[in-house]
């Protein structure tokens, strides 16, 4: 069901609002329980057959059946609902007498006998059961009393809830999110086609400002050839008419909304094209290495910036961010920073920012992982050996796990898909300016989330090199991770043992990532290099880029470890970098990408949303951005 964690927020606030304590602890409890987050038929079949009905509760199982009567709107299944309310009362009834309480149906029919039989006048004969001995032998009445009726009764409940609430409509309050986000999309392209208008008028004013200079210059010439002095000058004065353009180097940004807790937002129409100069700076800036001429002369230096619809800056941290996540939904981000901190926040204004918090860690966050099937729970682990399981909806750490004192520094956590388990891998040493140097050994270790205990350790031999990424299949049956070695291992989960590995760079791997369709891996070489390999025959590369000219080490460094991250499409490959833009790589494609808008400082984190094209960019600066793609 579409936005039902918006929905519960909703509900929330309603009972906090009317001051409901007792039903909000009770509301919260449940959620915490709630596993599927869907309709839960079985609830309902309870309240009514296990509850309701058994304890003699009339009133309430009357009120439940008032509240669905109204619920319905269809007249077909008006109708077919009433005669299933008449069955059930009939079984309180029926129920009641079996278990020697006339005294209940005396009761039943005093409260509700006279809007009984203005519904249906085939309540009368039912106003004498309580009176008869042996109802049970009745020809009129024992059909009632068979256990088969009972069933198909039970069975019709069933099948009729199942049907309005699956098949027939949705609650209300889960559409009202879908609604915000339609009126918030209509309400950006209508700011969108303003913009536009009042560009498309000030360049109206502008041809005209140019007609009537020619006229007063040019008074004896013809209209035709006034037609041609304008065409030419659209053609060749990039300063007379700048929107045809596309090859200016800029951006034209224009502030919009400044949101909450340090968010800034931006409308961006971005006009890009040859821009070597800045990238030029861009690279003596942060101190590279090497002759940046001739790299500018390389085949693949001339990327155009990236075209942006929106954009959104996260200024919440004091340090350079080292890692950032999109939830499983896209709702929520997760932005780690060498101050020790973790900020959950939201870039979209229809989603509830009660979940905004702040976590302190105390050390520096080396790895971020949400949890798969919800965006409840977040997995972090730090330098110090910690494992920290933050709960989204409490506002707190839910466990709190530690490594071997062997293995303190935990590179990376990934989540199963599939299952409630996670692996760690941690590292014996700790991070520094001689990053790779300094990692030591490795260890993998697999985590029960049920339980929080570990499971096993996955064999790597001995005295292994530190792992530096992990990554899970779809379906969590294979597990693949890097080395600082250049090795790429496989891992059968279901066995707990490696099934194959190769070297697949000359120097230390920083990430790695299953293909769209998993029939391939990428990897990320320390050195810049990409390398996509397939999977039916491993050790075969099918692509392959080089980043080297935007993963060049940096002086005095912290964050040296480089990330990458494939959209939902599988299509672009979004690639950190040492320079204050970031290169979008086109997967399977020409030799041509993009390059994300300049950030303050060098890129340190990124991630692309689930399922749109929206990418996360996690800077030196202290900032994160959000930004989404234009169509």
């Amino acid at each position: 069901m579409e936005k039902m964690e918006y929905a519960e927020e909703l509900v929330r606030e309603f009972l906090v609002f009317r001051g409901f304590t007792n039903t909000l602890q009770s509301y919260d409890s449940e959620l915490r329980s709630d596993i599927g987050q869907s309709f839960q038929l079985d609830k309902i079949l309870d309240l009514i057959f296990s509850l309701y009905i058994p304890k003699f509760q009339s009133h309430n199982l009357i009120a439940l059946l008032g509240f669905f009567n109204n619920y319905l709107s269809e007249t077909t299944l008006v109708s077919t609902f009433s005669k299933l309310e008449t069955s059930l009362l009939r079984f309180y009834v029926v129920h009641a007498l079996q278990s020697n309480r006339a005294d209940k149906v005396f009761e039943f029919f005093e409260t509700y006998g006279s809007e009984l039989l203005q519904k249906s006048q085939d309540w009368t004969h039912w106003f004498a059961i309580p009176h008869m001995k042996n109802p049970n032998l009745d020809p009129e009445f024992k059909i009632f009393f068979t256990k088969e009726w009972y069933e198909a009764l039970r069975l019709s409940v069933r099948n009729f809830f199942s049907e309005i609430f699956n098949a027939t409509r949705l609650p209300a309050l889960l559409k009202i999110s879908s609604e915000m986000n339609v009126t918030n999309l209509l309400k950006r392209d209508v700011m969108h086609l303003n913009l536009k208008l009042s560009k498309l008028q000030a360049l109206l004013a502008e041809k005209e400002a140019q007609l009537c200079h020619f006229s007063s210059m040019e008074g004896t010439s013809s209209s035709s050839n006034l037609r041609e002095d304008s065409t030419h000058m659209s053609k060749d004065s990039p300063e007379v008419f700048p929107i045809v353009l596309p090859r200016v180097g800029q951006s034209e940004i224009s502030q919009l909304v400044d949101g909450p807790e340090n968010i800034k937002s931006q409308s961006i129409s971005s006009k890009s094209g040859h821009d070597s100069t800045s990238l030029l700076n861009d690279h003596l800036r942060n101190g590279e290495t090497g002759d940046p001429t001739q790299k500018e002369n390389s085949e693949e230096e001339d990327f155009p910036e990236v075209k942006v619809e929106h954009q959104e800056t996260f200024l919440g941290h004091t340090s350079p961010i080292t890692r950032c996540r999109f939830s499983v939904s896209g709702n929520n981000i997760a932005s780690a920073s060498l101050d020790g901190t973790v900020r959950i926040w939201t870039y979209d204004t229809s989603t509830p920012v009660s979940r905004n918090a702040t976590i302190y860690c105390g050390t520096e966050i080396l790895s971020l992982d949400w949890e798969c099937k919800s965006d409840r729970l977040l997995l972090i682990g730090t330098s110090d050996g910690c494992i920290k399981a933050w709960n989204v909806d409490a506002k707190r750490v839910v466990c709190d796990l530690s490594t071997t004192e062997a293995f303190p520094s935990v590179l990376d956590i990934k989540c199963s898909p599939v299952e409630p388990i996670f692996v760690s891998a941690a590292a014996s040493g700790g991070v520094g300016s001689n990053y790779s140097d300094n990692l030591g050994f490795a260890s993998l270790t697999v985590w029960n989330m049920k339980t929080w205990k570990a499971m096993t350790v996955l064999p790597l031999g001995e005295d292994p090199p530190a792992i530096t990424s992990l990554c899970f299949n779809h379906n969590g049956k294979i597990l693949a991770a890097s080395a600082i070695d250049g090795m790429i291992h496989m891992f059968d989960m279901s066995a707990g043992l490696q099934i194959t590995g190769w070297p697949a760079h000359d120097s230390s791997i920083s990430s790695i990532l299953f293909g769209p369709d998993e029939t391939s891996l990428f990897s990320l070489g320390s050195d810049g290099k990409i390398f996509e390999w397939s999977l039916q025959n491993p050790g075969q590369i099918l692509w392959s880029r080089d980043c080297s000219r935007f993963c060049y080490p940096l002086k005095d460094s912290k964050y040296c470890r480089h990330e990458m991250a494939l959209d939902a499409n599988g299509r672009r490959l979004l690639v950190t970098s040492s320079s204050v833009r970031a290169p979008i790589y086109q997967v399977q494609g020409q030799l041509s990408g993009w390059r994300t808008l300049a950030h303050g400082a060098p890129i340190t984190a990124v991630d692309w949303h689930p399922t749109l094209p929206i990418f996360l960019t996690g800077s030196a600066d202290n900032s994160v951005r959000v930004t989404s793609l234009s169509s």
